[in-house]
């Protein structure tokens, strides 16, 4: 089969929209493509260019980098010239606006990690393993002015394994992003798309992540601590602090003993030390951390960091 003729402009940012943009070249005629402006990173302030942008020059595809949509008549001119049939967008960034949306024929279609109205927001994939979901998946939605509020056209479930964490979990869904666009769109070109309205009711709201909320409350139970570990690797990582010195957690598990013993130690409490790991006492049971990093330091497990350092029996805050 060729390509088909439906023309399409691609709007995205980060890693996790590049299967999809190179499912769309493949498939159909994408005519531009945008992605937010390149920033400064690393302590050389190099540009670094999006991850979207090094594979939509790699094909020559006309790319965008607006500053703002709002009330950027350049842009929206830009598009008209481009005259999409479909806009679809993937992890972009920014909230369009209503001379955006209502651009396209078809109108402008989103690929949602998450199962909506579940997790709307900017960090569903972590916030479903944060939040201990059993699945979660893509949603394809029509986009409106709201945050991920759109018709729901279609959802493709996956399930989330036991020990997963965000950044394995992020591998999945990009790669079944692109399925679900490809779906959607075949679906389009045949008119048999439905609509659903989201049930706002039903909803949750998954914020941008921040280093603060990474910070392990060991008040709570190690259920919840586990599932906070697991959501925030490897970005942006949990943390405590152990005799003031900042220790990420990566890796870490529910304690399966019996922990009757430790609930009059202090929440934090350090109650061993081993090769297999540093047991901690929390609001309710307990965990075992597995692989730390300290500052200028590598990321390690428990074991090879006792190979040339010791853990005091302290109380970690």
């Amino acid at each position: 089969m060729g390509k088909s003729n439906l023309k399409i402009v691609f709007m995205g940012t980060p890693e996790f929209s590049v299967p999809t943009l190179q499912m769309l070249i493949e498939n159909y005629d994408v005519v531009g493509v945008v992605t937010q402006p390149d920033k400064p990173t690393g302590r050389g302030y190099n540009i670094k260019l999006t991850p979207v942008k090094e594979v939509a020059l790699k094909h020559d595809i006309k790319v965008y980098q607006p500053q703002k949509l709002k009330n950027n008549d350049e842009f929206l001119n830009e598009m008209r010239e481009l005259n999409p049939d479909v806009i679809i967008v993937v992890a972009y960034g920014k909230i369009l606006p209503k001379g955006i949306i209502e651009l396209p024929k078809f109108g402008c279609i989103n690929s949602h990690a998450s199962l909506l109205p579940r997790h709307r927001g900017a960090a569903p994939i972590n916030f479903a393993i944060i939040s201990g979901d059993k699945k979660t998946g893509i949603t394809s939605m029509f986009m409106d002015e709201g945050l991920d509020t759109g018709d729901i056209i279609n959802k493709y479930e996956i399930q989330i394994r036991d020990g997963m964490n965000a950044g394995e979990l992020h591998d999945e869904l990009k790669e079944l992003s692109a399925h679900a666009i490809k779906d959607t769109l075949q679906k389009l070109e045949k008119n048999e798309i439905t609509r659903e309205k989201q049930d706002d009711s039903q909803s949750t709201y998954a914020p941008m992540l921040t280093k603060e909320f990474a910070h392990i409350d060991f008040s709570k139970s190690s259920t919840e601590i586990v599932n906070l570990i697991r959501g925030l690797n490897p970005w942006p990582v949990a943390y405590c602090l152990y005799e003031e010195k900042k220790m990420k957690v990566y890796e870490a598990e529910e304690y399966k003993n019996s922990t009757e013993m430790y609930k009059a130690l202090a929440d934090g409490q350090i109650i061993n030390v081993t090769n297999e790991g540093i047991l901690i006492k929390c609001g309710e049971g307990c965990i075992n951390i597995i692989t730390i990093q300290f500052e200028n330091k590598k990321v390690m497990t428990v074991k090879s960091f006792l190979n040339g350092n010791t853990i005091d029996k302290s109380i970690l805050n």
